[in-house]
């Protein structure tokens, strides 16, 4: 493991405790330029983990609290006209930052839901016939409440797409409860909390992800996997070209993270989960007989 790479876990599991697997996983979809959508109930750190991963990566934050009320121009930005030089300005909204929380994003309307969603897929954002590209390294973690929660937007499967990964963090351990009880409150500690990068090294680090190999037998492995969500009979439709190339980006992520130069098929299946499972869709509403990420690893041999 690459010491920049060990500091960053360490750092953040100081912040965030008892869920090492999380933010492995979740380092892993940065380190991969994907985004990352935490669904959980409220209260079990979704947000704290989004700011611990500003501090800890030392990069520039913006959280976007989202509401029923809130504007697309609420969230790229807004021209407005000066009348001392008698021209439009653009002031640049939240999205032009490093690191961008969407907190709830299911509790805005489509229409601002897909203002993000775009902003996330182009990486730049166009305003009175200009565009603007965003800072590099750009991450946006999206939280939102389970859609049974009142007030609440479901996002589209076609928006789901965008979001690399999927995660839930869950309760906490009887550990790492107590641990929290007796500890001091995170937001303090966070106050504390050096970095332990800089976006150069983050950028770096991105870079080297691309160069982690994949063999040809890896992606045999890949390819069957895939072909089996899209033969399944219990799923309406199976993993696109495009989730497959998220799952080996994944992957190439997870083995840099372990400190291998290639991809083997353990990679792909610590982090199959979180890439597949918002892309599987049920071919029934019930969803009797869809199988989960788990299933079809049981299912496909590896090569």
């Amino acid at each position: 493991m690459s010491n920049p790479i060990h500091l960053a876990l360490t750092g953040l599991n100081q912040i965030v405790l008892g869920k090492p697997q999380q933010i492995k996983l979740t380092l892993a979809c940065l380190l991969a330029r994907g985004h990352l959508l935490i669904e959980d109930i409220p209260g079990v750190g979704k947000t704290t983990l989004a700011l611990a991963l500003g501090k800890v990566l030392g990069l520039q934050f913006q959280r976007v609290q989202f509401t029923s009320d809130l504007l697309p121009a609420d969230i790229l930005g807004v021209s407005i006209f000066e009348q001392n030089n008698g021209r439009f300005r653009f002031h640049p909204g939240p999205i032009f930052s490093q690191l961008v929380l969407a907190d709830e994003v299911n509790r805005a309307s489509p229409k601002t839901q897909s203002a993000l969603l775009e902003a996330m897929e182009e990486r730049q954002v166009t305003a009175e016939g200009e565009t603007r590209p965003l800072p590099e390294p750009f991450f946006v973690i999206a939280t939102q409440n389970p859609s049974h929660q009142i007030g609440t937007f479901p996002l589209p499967e076609s928006q789901l797409d965008r979001f690399l990964m999927r995660i839930s963090l869950g309760y906490p351990t009887a550990e790492a409860e107590r641990a929290l009880l007796m500890d001091r409150e995170r937001r303090d500690l966070l106050a504390e909390t050096a970095p332990a990068l800089t976006p150069a090294q983050l950028l770096d680090l991105q870079a080297q992800v691309k160069a982690v190999r994949t063999t040809p037998a890896l992606l045999d492995y890949l390819l069957a996997l895939i072909q089996h969500t899209r033969n399944h009979a219990g799923l309406r439709q199976g993993l696109s070209p495009r989730a497959g190339l998220s799952l080996r980006r994944a992957a190439q992520a997870w083995a840099l993270i372990e400190g291998r130069t290639g991809v083997i098929p353990e990679d792909v299946q610590a982090v199959f989960a979180a890439v597949v499972n918002h892309r599987l869709i049920s071919a029934s509403e019930r969803e009797a007989g869809a199988p989960t990420a788990e299933d079809i690893l049981s299912r496909v041999k590896i090569p």
